[in-house]
């Protein structure tokens, strides 16, 4: 099973809307799929019109309860969802408690790699113990990335620490996401090299109405608007993952 964060410190980088349709894709490819909502706003959830849990990574955490048992599925065939818990806004307390505390999730997902071939992480914009984790169980991040001097500063900081932690051996993947292209600086900040410790993805997601329609939607915009710019965008991008992960 392959495990793909999407991960940013940043919020509002559209990072729970590429987890979504990079799902959908991959099901619609025929890999067997499930969608992780991490983040306790719960906003993948929402997308997929399935209600977060209220609590239980307490149980998860401990080891008295499987993935497995919460998985739900959705309308989209090979596409399962593990919904967002409000509880997991404690979760680094949870996992800090643990024996092996850097290595819990890679320990939970470890038996979903018998049910599913892609695993998408939808990750909280934070840097925790819950990150490190993230980091650790991935076999790639990718990061959805504005093109802003904040966002590109933002990046810096989020390679440092990986730097700082010995966790370079995850490959780090961003892209630019929210694009303008009527805008100089997105012109010229995409234009620019980017740090030598990431591999951009060349695909850019553009700033558009039909990513912005997908909370009224509730659903993938391929679903909704499959010859839009934004979800052949996607697909774009979908296929420049695959031909990576495919290659050693």
């Amino acid at each position: 099973m392959i495990i793909i964060g999407v991960y940013n410190i940043k919020g509002g980088v559209g990072k729970t809307a590429s987890a979504v349709n990079l799902g959908y894709l991959s099901a619609k490819a025929g890999k067997r799929t499930v969608v992780w909502d991490l983040d306790p706003q719960a906003a993948a959830s929402y997308y997929f019109r399935i209600k977060p849990k209220v609590k239980g990574s307490k149980k998860l955490l401990k080891g008295r309860r499987d993935l497995d048992s919460v998985i739900k599925g959705t309308d989209y065939e090979n596409l399962d969802l593990l919904p967002a818990d409000f509880s997991y806004r404690n979760m680094d307390l949870k996992i800090g408690e643990a024996k092996n505390p850097t290595r819990m999730l890679l320990k939970l997902l470890s038996p979903l790699s018998e049910n599913y071939d892609v695993l998408f992480l939808d990750c909280p914009p934070s840097i925790s113990l819950v990150s490190e984790n993230i980091f650790r169980a991935a076999d790639a991040l990718i990061i959805p990335t504005i093109p802003t001097t904040l966002s590109m500063r933002t990046l810096e900081q989020l390679l440092d620490f990986i730097d700082g932690h010995a966790l370079l051996d995850t490959p780090v993947w961003p892209f630019f996401t929210l694009a303008d292209r009527r805008k100089n600086m997105h012109r010229e900040i995409m234009s620019m090299d980017m740090d030598k410790r990431a591999t951009p993805l060349t695909s850019v997601i553009p700033y558009a109405s039909d990513v912005e329609k997908m909370g009224n939607y509730r659903m993938p915009i391929g679903e909704y608007a499959p010859r839009s710019p934004a979800y052949r965008a996607y697909e774009a991008l979908w296929s420049e993952l695959q031909n990576r992960l495919s290659t050693p």
